[in-house]
């Protein structure tokens, strides 16, 4: 590149982190603590990714995602999961209605899936029926029903979320929906000035409202930035080698990953590394992704992309204990950036 090229450059990465300051502001009008969830969700929307929010009731899951569409000026729709909820509940049907002048004709209504954010609440709740009429819409961006084919708002991301804790009445998501969602993230409880925080702003008479600092054309050209963001030669080997160290057989495998690991993570996992990796870069002031950068994202990218044997959890080994012996056991290269 010459030097306009590279003002250039260094121009549309400096816009890029004010942004993404100003969004993360804002947000945190709202939400109290909680900073690597939101860094989390915000890097994956930025990414052109969807996120898995998990983590107990109560924790500002729900909070967190309409706050995010009120910041951003984006459309906002919220689908409740529970076991008797079908398809055309989420991606709309075909209904018989009567016409004002007589007689009667069939119209199609439209889901609460076609939104710029989605909020999947309590994902796990619902049928595998009812959870795979999201997996072309999160893959493809479109659904196909009743012949006619509806193209997603962009930016589209579907945020979902499900409780670690009960069980009952739940249906796990298989692999392949779980491998379509960039990040899982695992919201804690808050600290003990976050409740201070929280005591404050939800029982007074105060109330927050949220401004529009940013919408829908600034996320789609910065998610179009991040894609012209380079990646090194070492970057990319070392997120090759890390998504290979959690395949068990693989020459990068510990033995933790062998012991215990059914099914590594997929492709899917590299090309997440990649795209979460470009974002940590832009925000960190580089214009080229380092080892440093996949290396942050880790943990986030692939952590649900694992499928643990029957025995590692009465072993007491955990998807984290996993992704972190894969971490340790591929050496980070050298680099000058």
């Amino acid at each position: 590149m010459n030097m306009n090229e590279v003002d250039a450059v260094r121009h549309q990465a400096a816009e890029f982190r004010q942004a993404y300051a100003r969004i993360r502001e804002e947000i945190s009008r709202m939400v109290v603590g909680q900073a690597d969830v939101i860094d989390g969700v915000l890097t994956a929307l930025m990414a052109g990714g969807h996120v898995l929010l998990e983590g107990v009731p109560g924790l500002g899951k729900t909070m967190l995602v309409n706050s995010i569409s009120q910041a951003l000026s984006l459309s906002f729709s919220r689908i409740q999961f529970t076991p008797d909820m079908m398809p055309a509940d989420i991606v709309g049907t075909t209904v018989l209605t009567e016409r004002e002048g007589g007689g009667h004709e069939l119209v199609f209504k439209q889901g609460p899936i076609v939104a710029h954010l989605v909020l999947a609440d309590e994902i796990n709740r619902a049928t595998p029926k009812t959870q795979s009429a999201l997996l072309e819409v999160m893959q493809e961006r479109q659904i196909t029903v009743g012949g006619r084919t509806l193209v997603m708002p962009q930016p589209f991301c579907v945020m979902a979320t499900q409780n670690p804790v009960d069980q009952e009445g739940t249906y796990p998501l298989p692999e392949a929906q779980l491998d379509r969602f960039l990040f899982k993230l695992v919201v804690g409880y808050p600290t003990e000035q976050d409740y201070h925080s929280i005591i404050d702003r939800t029982t007074s008479g105060e109330q927050i409202e949220l401004k529009a600092v940013s919408d829908a054309q600034a996320i789609s050209d910065m998610r179009a930035l991040v894609r012209q963001v380079p990646v090194s030669e070492a970057a990319k080997t070392y997120a090759i080698r890390l998504v290979m160290a959690t395949q068990p057989g693989s020459a990068y495998a510990p033995d933790l990953v062998e012991r215990h690991v059914s099914l590594g993570a997929s492709p899917r996992g590299v090309q997440g590394l990649m795209m979460a990796a470009k974002v940590k870069a832009l925000l960190d002031g580089r214009f080229i992704v380092s080892a440093v950068d996949v290396e942050r994202v880790a943990a986030d990218v692939l952590r649900h992309r694992l499928v643990p044997k029957f025995g590692a959890r009465a072993s007491g080994v955990d998807a984290e204990a996993l992704v972190a012996a894969a971490v340790a056991a591929v050496k980070r290269p050298h680099e000058r950036l």
